[in-house]
């Protein structure tokens, strides 16, 4: 009989290289069951999450099918919830009970315990298998050497499974692989300009979230980063002329969407506002934005007409909103507002 009857392997995987494999044979030699946690799911394409749910399920499938035998791989996807640690904990562990049963005490979460992977304390009722380290080898590293005008395609090679090399290779000829090399460096270019100061800057920024009749307004970017991403109306504070971060939500709003509804009935409109302050919120550096949520009378929808810097506004069905559409963190502040 195996050590465990179900092994819990975490990662994002971007992309599968050949320490997660080994890791993924490992675990088929110790457990009946291994169910492989995709997380950062469900998020648009960046530089640092540039492949999709499914991209990376083939990968891991490819990956499996070479290197396991008399286990059973179950992959299933999680999204980030990067203000409440709990909920992403509660999801990891439905996710699993799909696969184990309640009183199953054979169940483990393997990995290598090291900073990025403080979730594997988490779990405290899953004994922790830890996986030395087998080589000094990160996906920031491939992705910093294959995302770039001269990819390093050689060296990739080494590191990666043969099949994973050829989805690269492949991936490399689309406009996403395109889009992904103009926003890394547009953002390095942003950060240049900083460079001289004693200490990184922080960026102050306003978000408003208008909610009327079920939909919640919002604006399609125009600009990097985030260029054709969904995005609430919002931008940085202008410390000349903003008396407040409520008069820069006001400002922005109006400005990149043109709503018909006079400013002091937006005002009177805010029902709440929350400060959102992840670390890495944003690729351009520590940004914290000050949300308000305006809650508007139920009925017909005010025009709005993108301007500024957004390529459109529109009214969208809140329970259209995809988290893979929406800029940085914006899918969160909306759950926020509606108490999701």
């Amino acid at each position: 009989m195996k050590k465990y009857s179900t092994l819990v392997y975490i990662g994002r995987f971007q992309p599968v290289h050949n320490a997660h494999v080994e890791i993924i044979r490992r675990a088929a030699c110790m457990a009946d069951n291994l169910v492989i946690v995709v997380g950062s799911s469900f998020q648009p394409r960046t530089y640092k999450n540039p492949f999709t749910a499914d991209e990376r399920s083939r990968m891991l499938r490819y990956a499996a099918t070479n290197n396991i035998a008399d286990c059973n791989v179950h992959i299933e996807f999680n999204r980030d919830s990067i203000y409440n640690d709990q909920a992403w904990a509660i999801r990891v562990q439905e996710l699993v009970h799909k696969h184990t049963s309640r009183n199953d005490t054979r169940v483990g979460i393997i990995g290598h315990d090291k900073e990025s992977t403080f979730y594997l304390k988490m779990f405290p009722q899953w004994e922790h298998e830890n996986v030395e380290l087998i080589e000094p080898l990160h996906a920031t590293d491939i992705r910093d050497l294959y995302f770039r005008d001269d990819a390093h395609l050689k060296y990739l090679k080494a590191v990666v499974p043969s099949t994973i090399f050829d989805f690269l290779t492949e991936f490399k000829k689309t406009e996403d692989y395109t889009q992904i090399i103009r926003e890394r460096d547009f953002v390095a270019t942003y950060k240049k300009q900083f460079e001289s100061l004693a200490y990184p800057p922080t960026f102050v920024t306003s978000d408003a979230v208008v909610i009327q009749s079920g939909h919640v307004l919002m604006i399609k970017r125009k600009a990097e980063p985030g260029k054709g991403l969904w995005a609430l109306p919002g931008g940085f504070l202008n410390a000349g002329t903003d008396k407040s971060m409520q008069d820069a939500a006001i400002r922005e709003l109006r400005e990149e969407t043109g709503i018909k509804v006079p400013s002091p009935v937006l005002v009177g409109s805010i029902q709440d506002s929350r400060v959102f302050d992840a670390i890495e919120r944003s690729s351009r550096g520590r940004t914290i934005t000050h949300a308000f949520y305006i809650q508007l009378p139920d009925g017909e929808l005010p025009k709005v007409k993108g301007s500024d810097d957004a390529e459109k506004a529109r009214w969208v069905p809140i329970a259209e909103v995809k988290s893979e559409e929406c800029f940085e963190d914006h899918y969160d502040i909306i759950r926020w507002a509606v108490g999701g």
